[in-house]
């Protein structure tokens, strides 16, 4: 991979207004391969981690926007290829968890409502299908783009008790992204996946914290360790790759006897 592999290429980041989260962290390395990116947002801290973009001489812009609401999706990619000059390269769906200010859902299958359940696949699975659909349409445009959806290990590898809808919808983000992957990989794009398990973000909570130091590596992950599996997969190196699911989780879904220790 040259130094700069995305000279002259646009990148859409949605979810990237955490200073400490995955979706800046996969930015800010885009950027530093000379792309020029596009960061989303459900508040306007977005603009806060331009400026940051911006201070080392990278090309960034933000949008507020919550990608829940109808339209939202098809608004953002339309400011992303115009911010592109009429292209858009790279698209890392990474917006979904909670909204800032929200709190995380803890309820069993009994106690989870339609409301909650809705709130979950919306919030977490519908946002990445509206903005693949939009994005496909725009890079069919040229015939060639990347996608890749940031999943996680929690659905589509494995499970803990108290969120029905979020592992759904995870493990419903791994089936889009087969899906849509065979359907446009004739178009030149690659659609892929990356599942991250534990990562100390700062909405990390102290049982999260605790569940990533039992892992075999002994601790969570960082954003700054799935950010460039997030880059390969978007990167022209990786061309040949598509509706794959890329696990980054410091072994966790390995051992079957979680008694042993080393």
């Amino acid at each position: 991979m040259t130094t700069r592999p995305f000279a002259g290429r646009t990148a859409l980041v949605t979810g990237a207004g955490s200073p400490t989260g995955i979706g800046f962290a996969a930015a800010r390395l885009l950027a530093e391969g000379g792309a020029r990116v596009v960061l989303t947002s459900t508040t306007d801290r977005v603009h806060d981690r331009v400026a940051e973009l911006a201070a080392t001489g990278a090309h960034a812009s933000g949008i507020v926007a919550d990608l829940m609401q109808p339209g939202a999706a098809g608004r953002v990619v339309a400011a992303a290829v115009a911010a592109g000059s009429g292209r858009l390269d790279v698209c890392v769906n990474n917006a979904g968890m909670i909204a800032v200010g929200g709190e995380m859902t803890d309820a069993s299958l009994d106690a989870t409502t339609d409301a909650t359940w809705h709130d979950g696949i919306d919030r977490n699975l519908t946002t990445c299908f509206a903005v693949t659909r939009a994005v496909v349409a725009a890079m069919r445009t040229h015939g060639e783009g990347r996608i890749v959806n940031v999943a996680s290990t929690s659905g589509p590898v494995q499970a803990f008790v108290g969120d029905v809808a979020y592992h759904a919808a995870k493990a419903g983000m791994l089936g889009l992204t087969r899906a849509v992957a065979l359907e446009v990989a004739s178009a030149g794009i690659t659609v892929n996946a990356v599942a991250p398990g534990w990562i100390a973000t700062s909405s990390q909570t102290i049982h999260e914290g605790a569940a990533g130091a039992a892992t075999p590596m002994g601790r969570s992950g960082t954003a700054a360790e799935v950010a460039p599996a997030i880059v390969f997969l978007a990167s022209p190196a990786a061309s040949y790759i598509t509706g794959q699911l890329l696990v980054i989780d410091g072994g966790n879904s390995l051992p079957e006897d979680r008694t042993w220790r080393p």
